[in-house]
């Protein structure tokens, strides 16, 4: 009998090691926006206060040389699918140009197809409308906001899985509430739970208790272009990154109470490098910028007993390596056949003994391209810099090294073709062509096709009339003003039509229908009491409905929410109210919603900052 009972817990340990053994671990990834590698304390920044980010490096391994993208959208795209964001169709960060072809497969969709659930809170930035929402690419649930940059910090309004409805509190700990909300539901089966940081992008809206802390610090590490900082915008940084690093913690402690720490594989890095010129160690370049301090991140990864702790990766990596890497570490299969950019970093994070093969990282923006080897950088005007000697850029050396020089650009124009079908930089077009090549598009796009540039509205039209998904948003950034019709502010992301004063005036925006059927309308907008009454007429391939603009809304602006005054550019928001026009049939093809009134009985008709179509029948 005692044999016997030997023999059962023996064989009940070894079911209960082996089922262990076999567990997929569950991911966390935390992504920061516009937070520069030299934003944190295990930088070196001695007036940041990060002592929950910079535990995930002291608990795991910090990727000393990790390149993202100099700006937001395309960095995403790089981690969503571990190639460069430009074979995406990612172009731009607004106007429709942030959307990932329909034809590239995330890491979401690895996961999701392995058995886990999926979730994001926070910043999207790859498209909103379905299939490029988020829920269409690999999420089975998703709170935020798709856009590349928020107009409101505090009791903003959110997208919860399709609805817009408004939050109360500050936007990081209203995202990272969903976020622990996610893991407590999912605590029994693993998770992917992915959280875009809205911080530290402007405005500057730092919480009152963290912006307390640093307004009077003295910030003793200045940019390696000091004359260019504003302190004031360095010490709200900080104060936002306080709040973000607090809601890391929270995050790290749920997991810990729920005893799911040791199975977690936790990551966090940024989108780019800082927003303002501020402390970077010396690099040159911030934000939309290729040089060194433009594209260079932190990346920390965490797995207790998987990986090995305090641990540095000296090797050049970057956003494109996530997507391999993760799904090596899980043991999940990936989802998709295209060629991967990136590499599988897992036997670097691990310490194993591999014969690492050299490699270049390239980066672009705007028309310009650099390229880091494990020792160079070249820039985008050709120059060659030693980053051992020099990490600041400030001497080439192209006449000390002629043939390394020649060699990197050759291989930079070979980039050029490979990724934009030419060795110079992207044309860019006018917004006015949005029509033009509307017309030269007689079929629906499959996944591809050529991107307008700057603030012109994407050619690729937005899909309408998804049963799985009926609720279709039309925001001001996605559509093109016509007229006197002006947007808000210069930056699209977060802006509304306004200027919208007589019948010439129009707004339109390309779709392609894909369901023909009846459609309930609604328009998020404002208008002064004394000009309520306007008759609008919203037209779609021979199909019109019209309505009343009324009762007038004219709430104040936003002016109470921002710690710093908000850069040029962005903003000022204000209280939308829903306008009900109606339900109004649409006929399945492709072709411009044209938004105009056909009657003004009074000085304008309304701003407008989103329409809604929503199929149901």
């Amino acid at each position: 009998m005692k044999r016997f009972l030997a023999l059962t817990f023996m064989l009940f340990v070894g079911v209960s090691m082996s089922h262990a053994a076999e567990q997929k671990p569950n991911l966390v990834i935390f992504l920061a926006d516009d937070a520069g590698w030299g934003d944190y304390g295990h930088s070196g920044n001695k007036a940041a206060t990060t002592p929950n980010i910079d535990s995930i490096a002291e608990g795991g391994v910090s990727m000393d040389r990790f390149f993202v993208c100099p700006v937001c959208s395309p960095t995403r795209a790089e981690f969503l699918t571990g190639r460069y964001h430009p074979r995406g169709g990612v172009k731009g960060v607004s106007t429709g140009q942030e959307r990932l072809d329909l034809s590239e497969k995330t890491v979401a969709d690895a996961f999701k197809a392995a058995g886990y659930a999926t979730g994001a809170f926070g910043k999207w930035h790859n498209g909103t409308q379905w299939p490029y929402h988020p829920m269409a690419r690999g999420f089975d649930e998703y709170f935020g906001h798709s856009s590349g940059h928020w107009g409101e910090y505090v009791d903003a309004p959110l997208e919860e899985n399709g609805r817009m409805i408004r939050t109360k509190g500050y936007i990081v700990d209203v995202c990272t509430n969903r976020a622990i909300g996610f893991i407590e539901k999912n605590k029994e089966k693993p998770f992917l739970c992915y959280i875009p940081f809205t911080t530290p992008h402007s405005p500057w809206s730092a919480p009152p208790k963290n912006w307390e802390e640093f307004k009077d610090k003295e910030i003793t590490q200045r940019a390696t272009a000091e004359d260019q900082e504003e302190v004031e915008e360095t010490r709200c940084v900080h104060a936002m990154l306080a709040n973000q690093d607090m809601n890391v913690g929270r995050v790290l402690a749920k997991l810990k109470d729920l005893k799911l720490s040791e199975n977690t594989i936790v990551l966090y890095f940024s989108d780019n490098g800082p927003n303002t010129h501020r402390w970077t160690g010396g690099m040159k370049g911030k934000k939309s910028n290729t040089d060194e301090g433009g594209v260079r991140s932190v990346c920390y990864i965490s797995w207790p007993g998987k990986l090995p702790q305090g641990h540095t990766v000296s090797y050049i990596s970057g956003a494109i390596d996530l997507l391999p890497t993760l799904t090596s570490l899980a043991g999940v299969k990936r989802v998709g056949d295209k060629p991967l950019d990136g590499r599988d970093l897992s036997p670097l994070l691990k310490r194993e003994k591999v014969e690492w093969v050299d490699r270049s990282i390239f980066s672009t923006w705007g028309g310009q391209v650099s390229v880091r080897t494990q020792t160079h950088r070249l820039d985008n005007a050709g120059h060659l810099y030693d980053m051992t000697a020099d990490p600041g850029q400030t001497t080439p050396i192209n006449d000390k090294e002629p043939m390394l020089a020649t060699k990197l650009k050759e291989a930079v124009k070979a980039w050029r073709v490979e990724m934009f079908g030419s060795d110079s930089a992207p044309a860019l077009k006018p917004k006015t062509q949005m029509q033009a090549q509307a017309q030269a598009q007689p079929n629906r796009p499959k996944g591809g096709g050529k991107k307008g540039g700057g603030n012109a509205v994407d050619p690729r039209p937005i899909p309408v009339g998804y049963r799985e998904f009926p609720i279709t948003m039309l925001p001001a950034r996605d559509g093109d003003p016509r007229g006197e019709v002006r947007r808000s502010s210069n930056a699209p992301n977060c802006s509304y039509f306004v200027n919208w004063l007589s019948k010439e005036d129009s707004m339109v925006w390309l779709l392609d229908v894909h369901t023909t059927g009846t459609y309930e309308v609604t328009i998020d907008y404002t208008c002064p009491e004394a000009d309520a009454g306007a008759t609008v007429e919203l037209s779609f391939n021979g199909n019109t409905h019209t309505g009343k603009v009324t009762p007038g809304w004219d709430p104040p602006l936003n002016t109470n929410q921002d710690t710093l005054p908000r850069p040029d550019g962005e903003s000022q928001m204000k209280e939308f109210h829903s306008l009900n026009l109606g339900k109004m049939k649409l006929t399945e093809g492709l072709g411009p919603l044209t938004l105009r009134a056909v009657e003004i009985p009074g000085k304008s008709v309304m701003d407008v900052r989103r329409v809604t179509l929503t199929l149901v029948d």
